[in-house]
C-alpha cells in the first residue's frame, strides 16, 4: 500500500506568489511525513505550513538566536527540543518528523552553536537557561514539553526550576543532575584552546555514537564529525564550562513536573547509571534504556526513542 496526500501551501516561490500543490506520497505514513518534512526545509520555497518559518533569528538577551517553529492546529500541545554540547537543532529531525501536526515544535540552536551568536567564553549555564526562556516568552509559548539532550537536559532542570510557567513536563534524554567533573571539562576546555575541536574529534564521538553506527553508517557519521567539528570554538569552551558549574544534585528533588529520563545503552557520556540516579531524584521520573545506542539517540536510534516518548506524550493529554 502507498499512501497519498495532496497538500496546497501557500508557498513564495522565486517566480510566483501562487499557492502551490505538493503530491506527498510513502510506503508508509512514517515516509509520507519525512517526505512532508524535508520539502517544508527545502531551499526552493519558504513555505508558510502550519505556521512554518524558516531561517527564523531573533535578538534577545544581546545575542541573535537561530530557530524553527513548526507549528500546528489550535490548541495541540508544544513541545520544545534542546540538543548537546557540539551539535545544532539538526539532531532532532528524525524525530520531528514523526511528531508533525500532533504538536507545534520548537528548535533552536544555543549560544555559541549552530546559526547562533558564540559570544566569547565562559558562559553559565543560567545563560542557556535564560535565553530559552527569553525565547519562548518572545513566541508566548507557556506549559511546553521541554524535551533535553546532554547540556540540553541541564537547561531544561534549569528552566523548570527558575520558570515553572514555562514547562508541563520533562523529556531528559542522556543527561544527569551533574555532567562530569572539574578535571575533564577544565581538559577538555584546555585541549580546545590550545589544539582545537578536530584534534580531539575522535574521542568524543567515541562517547556520542556506538560502535555498531560508527562502523555501519560510514556517511552519516562523517557529516556528524562535520557538525562537530565545526562548532564555534568559543561556544564550545564556553558550553563546556557551563557544564562544569553546573550541578542540580540537590534542586533535582524539587522539579516537580512529570519527568520521562531515557538512556543509551552505549552512552560514553552520560552512562545508564548516572541517568538512573537523575531519575531517582526526580520524584516519580520514569527510566528507559534504548538497547544499542550512544549518547545521541535521535541520531541513531530515533524511532526507538520516539516509541519511548509517545506513550508518555500521550498520558499529559
Amino acid at each position: 500500500m502507498t499512501f497519498k496526500c495532496t497538500i496546497t501551501i501557500q508557498a513564495f516561490a522565486m517566480e510566483s506568489n501562487n499557492p502551490v500543490q505538493f503530491l506527498f506520497t510513502g510506503e508508509t505514513v512514517f515516509e509520507m511525513r519525512r517526505c512532508i518534512y524535508e520539502t517544508i526545509l527545502s531551499d526552493i520555497y519558504k513555505l508558510f505550513f502550519y505556521g512554518v518559518l524558516l531561517m527564523q533569528f531573533e535578538k534577545l538577551n544581546n545575542i541573535t538566536l537561530h530557530y524553527q517553529v513548526i507549528g500546528a492546529p489550535e490548541g495541540k500541545p508544544v513541545i520544545v527540543f534542546s540538543n548537546s554540547l557540539g551539535t545544532d537543532f539538526r539532531i532532532w529531525r528524525d524525530v520531528i518528523v514523526q511528531l508533525i501536526g500532533e504538536f507545534s515544535i520548537v528548535t533552536y540552536d544555543k549560544r555559541g552553536h549552530g546559526l547562533s551568536d558564540s559570544p566569547p567564553a565562559p558562559y553559565k549555564i543560567d545563560d542557556h537557561v535564560a535565553d530559552l526562556a527569553a525565547l519562548l516568552d518572545y513566541l508566548k509559548v507557556k506549559d511546553a514539553i521541554i524535551c533535553g539532550l546532554s547540556v540540553g537536559g541541564l537547561i531544561a532542570q534549569g528552566l523548570t526550576l527558575a520558570r515553572p510557567d514555562l514547562v508541563k513536563a520533562l523529556v531528559l534524554c542522556d543527561t544527569a543532575h551533574k555532567i562530569g567533573d572539574t578535571e575533564l571539562w577544565n581538559g577538555r576546555i584546555k585541549a580546545v584552546n590550545e589544539i582545537g575541536i578536530p584534534a580531539i574529534s575522535e574521542l568524543i564521538l567515541s562517547r556520542w555514537f556506538s560502535k555498531e553506527f560508527r562502523s555501519a553508517q560510514v556517511a552519516t557519521f562523517a557529516g556528524y564529525r562535520h557538525m562537530l567539528e565545526r562548532t564555534s570554538p568559543e561556544g564550545y569552551m564556553g558550553t563546556s564550562a557551563a557544564i562544569r558549574d553546573a550541578d542540580f544534585t540537590e534542586q533535582a528533588p524539587n522539579i516537580k513536573v512529570p519527568s520521562l529520563c531515557i538512556v543509551g545503552s552505549e552512552d560514553g557520556a552520560t552512562p545508564p547509571a548516572l541517568v538512573e540516579e537523575l531519575s531517582r531524584l526526580i520524584p516519580g521520573a520514569g527510566y528507559e534504556i534504548i538497547q544499542g545506542s550512544g549518547h545521541l539517540p535521535c541520531v541513531e536510534k530515533p524511532d526507538a526513542l520516539f516509541d519511548l516518548m509517545q506513550p508518555f506524550l500521550k498520558k499529559l493529554g
